[in-house]
This record gives structure tokens, C-alpha cells and sequence, in this order.
């Protein structure tokens, strides 16, 4: 089926965040880094924050649990920016290329912090090239819970998702995609993500 419309995830596909280039700042070895992302700061507690939490309430539970880190539970929002590494620029000249092209739909479904992510509004402009961008903490439901792919759906209309392809970093984002029927792109570089694009043929300025 002719692809029409493109699916982006934003963190690791189009806009890089290491939480751990911020904490390689604040503690002297990689050993307490790992302990603090593996058992204090975690994926799960930050995706709390992305599926509608508040940035305070979160902190102030964390710091209820672990009072011998607050320092630095605390920085993790307070120079969170200092967690995005920048613009992923392979990924960035294929968006560009998609939307120069005038053929396709392009939207976005990330999650993120609905009081982080006006910051990423203001400070990446390529994202001003989407038609659209659902983020989680917005809509309170986030990646990979399939009511956010129906969501999705329904809001923009994706017609059972058929001509539509979906792309995410997160193999367990994209194993849940799937079961909701959309073609998927497991992100891996923006080399890889170009060639599995002009392999379902979708046009781009060349396959380099």
C-alpha cells in the first residue's frame, strides 16, 4: 500500500536525550551514575512526568523515597535541558526532505512532559514542519499503552491506518504499534530509517 502518512517519534529520533550527559556532570563516577538512573531517577519514574504527572508532585515523591539524593532529584529538572543533546540532524534532513515533497502527512506522537515540552517547541523550529504533535502528558496516556495509538487514530483520522508508518526508538513502542496495525520503522540511525523508507517508496532526495 502507498505510504501517505509518516509517524514520528521525537526523543532519540529526531531530538537526542541522555539523561546521563547531565549526571556524568554532577556525580564523579559512572558507577554512582548508573545507581542513581537504574534505582532512584528511573525510566519509570520519568514516565509518570510524560503521561501527565506534575514535574512537582514527581519530585516530591522521589525525594520522599530516596532523601539522601534530593540534590540530585532536584537537578534532574531543574537543568533538564542539559539532557538533550541536540537536533539528531540525519533524521532532521529526512523530515525535511518529507515535507518539501509536499506527498505526505506528517505527524508526530512522543512522550514528554506537557510543562517540558513548550521549551522543545521554542528551541527546535523543524518542528513547525509537522501537521500535528500528540504529546502524552497532554493527553495523559502515553507509549506504548494502545489507547494512545487509537487515540491517534481517531483524531487525525488515519483511516485504520492503512498508508501509514510509524516511527520510535523504543522496541516496545513499536511491538505495541504493530499489534494496533500500523507498519512500523524501529529507529536505529537516520541511515537505516532513509533506506527502510525508499524500500516502501516513500520519496526522498536520494537513498545516501
Amino acid at each position: 500500500m502507498e505510504i501517505h502518512t509518516i509517524i514520528f517519534d521525537l526523543g532519540n529520533v529526531l531530538i537526542g536525550w541522555q539523561p546521563r550527559a547531565l549526571f556524568e556532570r554532577v556525580f564523579d563516577t559512572k558507577e554512582e551514575v548508573d545507581h542513581f538512573l537504574q534505582n532512584v531517577a528511573t525510566l519509570e519514574w520519568n514516565e509518570k512526568q510524560d503521561a501527565g504527572r506534575t514535574i512537582e508532585e514527581g519530585t516530591r515523591e522521589l525525594i520522599a523515597q530516596h532523601p539522601e539524593f534530593e540534590r540530585e532529584i532536584r537537578i534532574y529538572y531543574d537543568r533538564w535541558t542539559e539532557t538533550i543533546t541536540g537536533p539528531i540532524e540525519g533524521t532532521v534532513e529526512i523530515l525535511k526532505e518529507l515535507k518539501a515533497s509536499g506527498k505526505y502527512r506528517l505527524l508526530a506522537l512522543t512522550n514528554w512532559s506537557h510543562e517540558l515540552f513548550p521549551w522543545a517547541r521554542e528551541t527546535f523550529d523543524f518542528l513547525e514542519l509537522f501537521e500535528s504533535i500528540m504529546v502524552s502528558g497532554e493527553v495523559e496516556l502515553q507509549k506504548p499503552d494502545p489507547a494512545i495509538y487509537r487515540l491517534l487514530h481517531e483524531t487525525y483520522d488515519l483511516k485504520a491506518y492503512g498508508g501509514c508508518v510509524f516511527i520510535d526508538d523504543s522496541l516496545r513502542n513499536v511491538e505495541a504499534a504493530r499489534k494496533e496495525g500500523l507498519d512500523t520503522i524501529r529507529f536505529e540511525s537516520p541511515k537505516q530509517l532513509r533506506e527502510e523508507l525508499v524500500a516502501r517508496g516513500v520519496g526522498l532526495g536520494g537513498s545516501r
